[in-house]
Parts: structure tokens; C-alpha cells; sequence
């Protein structure tokens, strides 16, 4: 059944954690008919999951709801699982924010709020929860409008409150509906509500037509405005961004859940009214791509899963064009060729084979030969990269040693291929320790990365301490000279050069500075020389991290016309710049982040002393809305690691943090003498 893209809504569900977002995806599908209940356990369907209680990967849904092709992104709360927001966001027309009508806006409903704002998407709010104790539709939007500086609008009023919460009034039908059973049955507006139905209706109209020059002059003559008017009015200004409609229920219950749906439906932007993506053509110049039914296929893997049975499951987004079973494709970014063997539309745990699907459709693909989350696979053509949203970078490490020698080899596949579904998670091989190290977004990130690669991939590891990417450099000038002379026989080998290193500016990298007069040195060795000093900065002198921010000149030195080699030349220079390095003052460099801290105001001095006793630098402080600060501070990467659960201690659970790279700055002697020794220990165990 082929289907029209303006008859597509693409819709993600954002939120913080506990705001029951997988809740209000299994209740949607329960209404559209596609389940008997609801459940948690129709949508976390991973047994991690299941385990936890909460979502940590993004789970998607395609549905039919009154002749539209729904599709819903449903993603985690917690902040380590980011990554799946921003790819879930990316693809999606329309922004659902789920925000708990209990707690009002929380700290991952900003965070995902200002990632959805930042891509330009238009935003519309589900007030959920609405029969829970204390729960306050008023208040909710009161903290959206506060946390957002946004033109909220309410389009429906809740009848009932807590426990005796029942139904909806439908402010722009003004309809009634009482639910039981997840079912509606429209009723008349309560009586009792009558004026409060009215004045709401009075403020919807009037937030409506401020929208729209001609409405708002009409308006302003007494002219009636018809409901078709005001929809029309309504669908410009939140596909805009001019207003945030805001909707209220309850998913456990399934009370006003039809009415969202028809929201999403009414109000939402199809496929072909999305913002034209940024791609980068084969050339290297840059470009724009728009949705399109006539263009030829290209789409976006915004998802990868890694499943112990069938393999590497993808999920693309298709911007342009047409795909069938059998149809051949190019992955841009590896410049390889695929073929398409199965469709799926997706539905949790169960998936429905489909014969075609066309621009603006979510759909899975199983068993693609090579393909990472944030590639593009276009038709033979029309090869193109689509430029992937920012994500975070990976800051937090810990070393993973297989328990059992049979998995050395295991554990690298089954490192790669998680890594092919998380842009936020790293690993690497490091040959001087012998260890494997993966980065993350946080604890529960890399926990949770851990227990992937010992389900899914039968490989029990032992975990370590965190790494940090410490540094090595040199604090004053001095020279070093090397002779590599060797008699085997035969030809000998002969290297013998004379060189200065001097410190550099802080991020300045390594400079290679010839000065040879006279052909003390042969212009053919002098790549060589330099070829080994890169090589020896690899390992610096005092614990064998990376040498960096280093100038070396080669002034003098000589060869011989039967002996010398580039190999000869290679050692000489290795061995002069360790002789060097050690005559030159060397010291041990630590990262430092740039690192945002948001907390209550009442707990900020608490926050700033806690940052003061890491080693870090308060930069200053800021109020960042409803009794929130933001701390800025530069602090000793080495001093965050546990710095989360301090923070969710000292503020309850409401603070979060952000950090990224700043700089490198030598470490006190105290702590440099300690790294060493650390380091020292970890190269005898290795």
C-alpha cells in the first residue's frame, strides 16, 4: 500500500526519566488497536531493560491512526543515553516533550528541549500522569513557559484532578470526553467548568491570532473567526514554532491518548515540510538535501541494533526516493555496495515485512554487510553524505580484559559492532598496557555497554579503573647528540645526529626544524631523522604517555657514504630525543574540562566548594531559571570521574553537568609523582 508523505508523521518522544514516555507509547498502541493492554514491557523490550526498569535504547513504532502512517520514537531518560535522542530527534518532523504532571520540567526535559530547539524542530507538550496525586496541569505549563520563554497554548482543559481525573475538553472542537477503559465517550462540558472552559477558549483565540496578521485584524473588527480558520492558524504557528500546543492524560490509563494522536495528525509536519539537511557531495562541496518523492533514494542509519541471532539490524530514515527488497544501494561514507534483502516496518519486539516504502518512512533493514549509526546509503548516482547532528564526546574510560583467552578475539568483534550503534562509545587497544579501553558518556553508559558485550556477545570481561589520556612534555631547552654505529660483517649501520628541543606554546603540537648546512647529513636521511623522533615522542620519559607541545632541531650531525641507512638514522634520532627529553625538565600533563554545573540555588556554595576541593577553577556563576544556577569551572578531567555521584548527593538527583576538552596543564609534582608510580605498576602487571 503505497502512502502519500503528506500522510506521514514522524514524531519522538522526549522527556526526562520516570515522565512515562514507554508508557505513553504502549498506550498508543493499544488505541490504534495494535494491543489488548498497556505495558512497559510491550516497548523495553531489551532484558537490560527489563532489568533496570527504565529505557536505555530508543524503541520505534509504525502504525496507522485515521489513514496517516505514524511512526513514534520512544527514548531514554537518562542523560548517558543521549545519543539516541539527538539521532531520534534528527529524524523526526515533530517533537512530543512528555513532561510528568507531578514534577513539572526536569533536568533532561530541558536538555532534550534544547536539543529539539537547536535542530529547529517544532515542539508540542503531553502533560502525563494527570491522575497521580499532586499532579497540576496549571502549574506544568507555568514551569514550561518559566524554564522555555515559550507562548505555551493549552488545547484541551483536564475534567477531574488526581484520582477523580476522568476526561478531556477539547478547547479548539469544544467537545467533551470521558474515558473508561481507555475508551472516549463524548459527554457535554461539565457545568461546573463552564467558565473556565470558556476563558481558556477566550486565551486560546487570542494566542492563535497573534499569530496571524490577517486573523488578528479580523479579530480586532469583531469578526467571527470559524474553527477551520483557527486549525488552519494553529497548524502555521506550531509547525513554525511560534507556540507550543500542550495536550494532557494519562498513558497508564489511556485517557486523552486518541486526542494526541489526532494532534500529531492535525497539527504535525509531514516528511516533505522538513528543513533541507546539510550533506557533503563526493567532491568535498557541501550541499543541501530536501525530502523528495522523485529524487533518487538516499537515507540516514539513525539506529543500528545488534541482535545474537540475526545480526546487525539498521534503522534508516529515507529522505528521497524509493526502496524495494532487492534493490542495490551504496553506503556514501564506506564507498561499498549493499543490497537491500528485507523491509520492515518496526514494532518493538516484533517487526512487519513490508513490499516498498518511500520518502519520509522509518524502516529497518536486516543484515547490511557494513554499516555504522550516522551513515548515508544513497542510490549508484547520487552519492552524497548527509552531516550527522553534534553528539557528545566520550569521556569517561575504563579498561575491559577478557576473563578467558578464547575471547581475545571476540571481544574486539563484539566491541566493533557496538561501537557501529553508539556515535557516544569508543574503544581502543592500547600496546602499552596490553589493556582495551571503552569511553562513554557516563557510569551507567559504559555499565551498560558492558553487559551488551556479555549478553549479546557471550564475553565476560574484567573491568578497571578509569584512563585518563595524560600527556608528557619538556618545560626548558636542551640539546643531545647520538651516534648509532654497528659493525655486523657486511654493510654496518650508521646514524649520527645533533638536535635541540625546546618547549612549545600549550596545544602547539611538535615541530621539525632542519638546519643541516653543508650535507653534515644527507637531504634523503633527514625525513628518517624526523620519521624517529615521531616515533620516540610516542613514549615520553617519565611514564610513557605521549610526548606533545615540542620543537626539534636538527643542527648537525654526520654520516657514512657505505653504513648510513634510514633505518640508522631512524635510532639515532629516537635515542637522542629520549637522551634529550630527559636534560629538558620533562613534566606530566593532565586534561582539563570546561565543565557547566546545574543545581539548586540553595545547594550552589555546596556545589562550588566541592568543585574547589577537585583541583577545579570556578569560572563564575549564573541563575539559570526556575531556582536553578549554572556553575562554570575548569576542572582536572582526573577529578570528574565520580564527580556524578557527588553531584546527585549533594543536590538530590536534581543537578547535571555537562563537560568538554579544554586544555592541557601540567599536574602538581605531588599528583605527577603519584601517575608515575601508578603507571609504573600498570606496565609491570601488563
Amino acid at each position: 500500500m503505497a502512502i502519500a508523505a503528506e500522510k506521514k508523521r514522524n514524531f519522538v518522544l522526549i522527556g526526562h526519566n520516570g515522565s512515562g514516555k514507554s508508557l505513553l507509547t504502549s498506550s498508543m498502541i493499544k488505541t490504534a488497536g495494535l494491543a489488548d493492554r498497556i505495558s512497559n514491557k510491550l516497548v523495553d523490550v531489551d532484558p537490560l531493560e527489563e532489568a533496570k526498569g527504565s529505557s536505555i535504547n530508543s524503541h520505534v513504532f509504525t502504525f496507522m491512526w485515521k489513514d496517516h502512517l505514524l511512526t513514534a520514537i520512544d527514548t531514554p531518560g537518562f542523560g548517558d543515553f543521549i545519543a539516541e535522542v539527538i539521532n531520534s530527534i534528527f529524524v523526526s518532523e515533530n517533537v512530543v516533550s512528555v513532561i510528568n504532571a507531578v514534577s513539572g520540567v526536569e533536568i533532561q526535559t530541558e536538555r532534550t528541549w534544547q536539543i529539539a530547539q537547536q535542530m529547529s524542530k517544532p515542539i508540542m507538550v503531553f502533560v502525563n500522569q494527570m491522575d497521580k496525586e499532586r499532579a497540576n496541569f496549571e502549574n506544568v505549563l507555568e514551569s514550561v513557559k518559566s524554564a522555555f520563554e515559550c507562548k505555551i497554548v493549552p488545547l484541551v482543559l483536564p475534567i477531574g484532578s488526581e484520582a477523580n481525573f476522568k476526561g478531556i475538553v477539547d478547547l479548539v472542537g469544544m467537545k467533551a470526553y470521558v474515558y473508561e477503559d481507555g475508551k472516549s465517550r463524548a459527554v457535554e462540558v461539565p457545568s461546573d467548568m463552564a467558565k473556565q472552559v470558556e476563558e481558556a477558549k477566550l486565551k486560546l483565540l487570542e494566542d492563535i491570532v497573534e499569530s496571524d496578521d490577517v486573523l488578528m485584524e479580523k479579530y480586532l473588527e469583531g469578526q467571527e473567526i470559524s474553527e477551520e480558520e483557527l486549525r488552519t492558524a494553529l497548524v502555521k504557528a506550531y509547525k513554525s514554532g511560534a507556540i507550543v500546543p500542550a495536550l494532557c492524560g494519562s498513558a497508564e490509563k489511556g485517557i486523552g491518548v486518541d486526542l494526541l494522536l489526532d494532534a500529531i495528525v492535525d497539527l504535525g509536519a509531514n516528511p516533505l515540510e522538513a528543513k533541507p539537511l546539510k550533506a557533503v557531495l563526493e567532491s568535498g562541496e557541501e550541499t543541501l538535501v530536501s525530502a523528495s518523492e522523485t529524487e533518487p533514494f538516499c537515507a540516514y542509519i539513525f539506529k543500528n541494533v545488534v541482535d545474537p541471532f540475526v545480526g546487525r539490524v539498521s534503522y534508516i530514515k529515507i529522505i528521497s526516493g524509493n526502496a524495494r527488497p532487492g534493490d542495490n544501494f551504496v553506503n556514501a561514507n564506506r564507498g561499498t555496495s549493499d543490497r537491500i534483502s528485507k523491509l520492515y516496518w518496526a514494532r518493538g519486539k516484533e517487526q512487519v515485512e513490508i513490499e516498498a516504502a518511500s520518502c519520509g518512512e522509518i524502516v529497518v533493514l536486516p543484515k547490511l554487510k557494513e554499516a555504522s549509526v550516522s551513515e548515508t546509503l544513497t542510490h549508484k548516482d547520487r552519492r552524497l553524505k548527509i552531516v550527522p547532528p553534534q553528539f557528545p564526546e566520550p569521556m569517561f574510560s575504563r579498561s575491559v580484559n577478557p576473563r578467558s583467552k578464547t575471547d581475545i578475539d571476540k571481544i574486539s568483534n563484539g566491541l566493533s559492532r557496538l561501537s557501529e550503534s553508539d556515535p557516544t562509545f569508543k574503544w581502543e587497544y592500547d600496546p602499552e598496557t596490553g589493556e582495551t579501553v571503552v569511553s562513554g558518556l557516563g557510569t551507567i553508559h559504559l555499565d551498560v555497554m558492558i553487559e551488551k558485550l556479555k549478553n549479546i556477545f557471550s564475553v565476560d570481561v574484567e573491568v578497571g579503573k578509569p584512563k585518563i589520556a595524560y600527556r608528557e612534555t619538556i618545560t626548558r631547552k636542551a640539546v643531545a647528540e647520538y651516534k648509532h654505529k654497528k659493525q655486523t660483517g657486511g654493510h654496518g649501520q650508521y646514524g649520527h645526529v645533533k638536535i635541540e628541543l625546546e618547549p612549545l606554546p600549550r596545544g602547539a603540537g611538535f615541530e621539525f626544524v632542519d638546519k643541516i648546512f653543508g650535507g653534515a647529513i644527507p637531504k634523503n636521511f633527514i625525513p628518517s631523522v624526523e620519521k624517529g623522533i615521531v616515533e620516540a615522542m610516542k613514549r615520553g620519559s617519565l611514564a610513557g604517555y605521549p610526548v606533545v607541545d615540542v620543537r626539534v632541531t636538527l643542527f648537525d650531525g654526520s654520516y657514512h657514504e657505505v653504513d648510513s641507512s634510514d633505518i640508522a638514522f631512524q635510532i639515532a634520532a629516537i635515542q637522542a630525543f629520549r637522551k634529550g627529553m630527559e636534560e629538558a625538565r620533562p613534566v606530566i600533563l593532565e586534561p582539563i574540562m570546561e565543565v557547566e554545573i546545574f543545581c539548586p540555588d540553595e545547594v550552589a556554595g555546596d556545589v562550588m566548594g566541592e568543585v574547589t576541593s577537585r583541583r577545579g577553577r570556578p569560572q563564575g556563576m549564573e541563575p539559570a531559571g526556575r531556582g536553578m544556577s549554572k556553575i562554570k569551572a575548569e576542572v582536572p578531567l582526573a577529578e570528574m570521574l565520580d564527580f556524578s555521584g557527588r553531584l546527585s548527593g549533594i543536590t538530590s538527583g536534581r543537578g547535571y553537568f555537562t563537560m568538554k576538552f579544554l586544555k592541557y596543564q601540567e599536574v602538581p609534582p605531588n599528583i605527577q609523582e603519584k601517575i608515575i608510580q601508578e603507571r609504573k605498576q600498570e606496565q609491570q602487571n601488563a
